[in-house]
């Protein structure tokens, strides 16, 4: 019976050239099916945002090629998944075809966009001249302009809530937030950004700060700005390692806020690869025998690299090695290269989505907070990313509770503080299963909090714009299997940021009278918020 079972199973082989096979008649029936549509004048209109416009569906030569454009896509698209290779060689194999398919649509070309075509002609070839004009702009800078920068600026309009420089360092600027009432929190809280982008992420404009949001409910606000490096710096901040930032920039940033406030214990946030720096650091703190957070919030933040989601197909050795020769004993990691690595991650949309609108059809791009914020990136130095690549992304080190970092060894089991846990399900950075997988290594009290949306507008969610959700579960229920957490979690309309908020406030201790200045004789105030570091450029 077993060798009969056994016969009957397909072979891999057998079970790829049987996909191949559905994928090929799949391609035919398609296509032959189109063939006749078009002979018949019945193609319909697509729903696809490239070839939705009416010039589109007015031209049947635009439209018949756009139909054959997605059919190809399409059959590439399901080749690349059934081949017949191991799963990282897969994953790079679908990432070059998606590079491919999405630079070869009709509507990335002049001549194959109807759209581009029309306002040429509406224009008088103004359109092209302008869109040649934007793409020198471009060519220049050496990135793709998404929005108009010029609209917007730190301190102005963006990074508005008052506060003041009381502490820098080579590193880093700390801000303190002025008390928006006269009673605040007794426990400050501590927010620390990624160094990857600039911090006023967390403190855009004034409808959608969360900083300003956390003032006003009453809470004492500090947050590091990271100091952006540059070519020219004359300090030897290219050689800053991990271990610096942990360091120099958060333990130091722990230890300010604790003297400031003259509190044994404080909170903390930490977003993205700031939420991996600030654990690191409570880490290297237990590790010593201190325990100076009380409450933690990690918003999408990796603990665990094992699974990198799109970003694996950067991740290997040789990347590693290459890295570690380029830049291990000083240089900066661009702003410019992380940009465009992280752009082409969603090519459709931060890429192809520009070249149509700027390049062939002349349009300036609108005004759009978030995507200054984008544009606006930092410089890393060297030895700092060739180390967190090695022991993040390729190694997965940091997980292990073996890997020493400031002359300690780093176990994430040791913190056992209430921590919450935000993750946003369409997250292409941070996959929300892997910011999950934090609830397996941290030991203390856990709430995990899963947002719509992505990476950055899941967690920059406003109440007052009442938009998108969010999942949660009251009983604190966390299984291993982060699906079912999800079966089981209940769906709140609106921003996740009121549900933080109060539980915040339960680990915040008793009200007091808030502080009359905003320095201290031993922190003067050094200068008015956001500070100097915000306001440097990368480019």
């Amino acid at each position: 019976m077993s060798n009969t079972n056994s016969s009957q199973q397909a072979s891999p082989s057998d079970a790829s050239a049987e996909r191949l096979a559905e994928i090929q008649s799949g391609f035919l029936r398609d296509w032959q099916a189109l063939l006749t549509q078009a002979k018949q004048g019945s193609l319909a209109p697509l729903s696809d945002r490239r070839f939705a416009s009416d010039a589109w569906s007015e031209s049947p030569q635009s439209l018949f090629s756009a139909h054959a454009y997605l059919i190809v896509a399409r059959a590439l698209q399901q080749l690349a998944q059934a081949a017949d290779v191991g799963d990282s060689m897969r994953e790079r194999l679908q990432f070059a075809v998606m590079q491919w398919v999405e630079a070869a649509a009709p509507s990335n070309y002049l001549v194959s966009n109807p759209d581009a075509i029309q306002e040429f002609v509406r224009t008088g070839g103004e359109s092209l001249q302008k869109g040649i004009t934007n793409l020198l702009h471009d060519v220049r800078r050496k990135r793709i302009t998404q929005t108009d920068e010029s609209a917007f600026v730190p301190g102005e309009n963006l990074a508005m809530t008052p506060g003041a420089v009381v502490y820098e360092n080579p590193l880093m600027q700390i801000i303190r937030y002025q008390p928006a009432g006269a009673q605040v929190y007794q426990r400050p809280l501590l927010m620390v950004p990624p160094c990857i982008n600039k911090y006023y992420i967390l403190d855009l404009q004034p409808g959608n700060s969360l900083v300003r949001h956390a003032v006003q409910a009453g809470f004492q606000v500090f947050m590091i700005s990271w100091r952006n490096p540059r070519p020219d710096d004359a300090d030897p901040i290219d050689t800053k390692t991990w271990d610096d930032y942990i360091q120099d920039g958060v333990l130091q940033a722990i230890q300010v806020v604790c003297d400031i406030s003259r509190q044994p214990q404080i909170n903390a946030l930490g977003f993205c690869v700031g939420g991996t720096l600030l654990s690191t650091a409570l880490a290297v703190a237990r590790a010593r025998g201190q325990d100076p957070v009380a409450a933690l919030t990690l918003l999408t933040t990796f603990l665990d690299f094992r699974d990198t989601g799109i970003l694996d197909v950067f991740v290997d050795e040789w990347h590693a090695r290459t890295r570690d020769q380029q830049l291990g004993q000083g240089g900066l990691m661009t702003a410019g290269e992380l940009s465009t690595t992280f752009s082409f991650l969603r090519p459709s949309e931060l890429v192809w989505n520009y070249v149509g609108s700027n390049y062939l059809m002349g349009q300036a791009p609108r005004a759009f907070d978030l995507l200054a914020w984008n544009a606006d990136g930092t410089n890393l130095p060297g030895p700092f990313f060739t180390w967190y690549f090695r022991n993040t992304y390729l190694e997965n080190q940091l997980k292990t509770g073996y890997l020493d970092v400031c002359d300690q060894v780093v176990d994430f089991r040791s913190l056992d503080m209430p921590t919450y846990l935000y993750a946003s399900r369409d997250d292409h950075i941070v996959p929300w299963t892997s910011a999950y997988a934090s609830t397996l290594l941290l030991r203390g009290p856990l709430r995990f909090v899963l947002g719509e949306s992505g990476h950055i507008a899941g967690v920059i969610n406003s109440p007052e714009r009442q938009r998108r959700g969010y999942w949660s579960q009251d009983a604190g229920v966390l299984p291993s299997d982060p699906d079912k957490w999800l079966d089981a979690a209940a769906h709140t309309k609106g921003s996740w940021w009121p549900d933080w908020l109060d539980w915040l406030a339960r680990h915040a201790g008793p009200m007091q009278r808030a502080a009359r200045s905003l320095g201290t004789k031993k922190y003067p105030s050094i200068e008015p918020a956001p500070g100097r570091y915000v306001k440097v450029k990368a480019d």
